[in-house]
């Protein structure tokens, strides 16, 4: 895996990780291009299966000026996912069965080509997440204390 574009921090806090995939991004040209110069935002997005297909929605893609004028340019449009048919069939029935959903975690560059790291994830509740800033609290003052 190369360095990464783009990465959710958000989605760590929000969600608990099942399984992780990766997937191509079919973009444009001048999308591969702003999004090679770091130029994208994956925090609100998410991915659905759509006609058979997985669709990433939500996800920033800034116009590339060096391009010139793209007039009917959407930074935020839907984008293909590209994985096997059998994957996306074995995703559709983990999100429909038990309440979990998939989401971005990075956008990065192997082989010259644009991938998408994704996770399979289930919600975390309020308490959950109030509890682990409490542990890492503790955690801070036991190693400041044995300093």
């Amino acid at each position: 895996m190369g360095d990464a574009l783009s990465v959710n921090k958000r989605a760590s806090y929000d969600y608990e990780f099942l399984e992780v995939f990766e997937g191509g991004l079919a973009l444009t040209g001048p999308e591969v291009k702003s999004a090679k110069a770091g130029r994208i935002q994956l925090v609100g997005a998410f991915l659905h299966v759509r006609g058979g297909e997985l669709w990433l929605k939500g996800a920033q893609i800034a116009r590339y000026a060096p391009a010139g004028p793209q007039p009917t340019y959407d930074p935020a449009r839907d984008r293909k996912v590209l994985i096997a048919k059998k994957d996306i069939r074995r995703l559709l029935g983990k999100t429909q069965a038990g309440g979990l959903t998939l989401v971005p975690v990075s956008v990065y560059v192997a082989h010259g080509l644009v991938k998408l790291k994704f996770v399979l994830a289930r919600g975390k509740k309020q308490y959950e997440k109030r509890e682990r800033i409490k542990a890492r609290q503790v955690a801070r003052e036991i190693r400041r204390e044995e300093m």
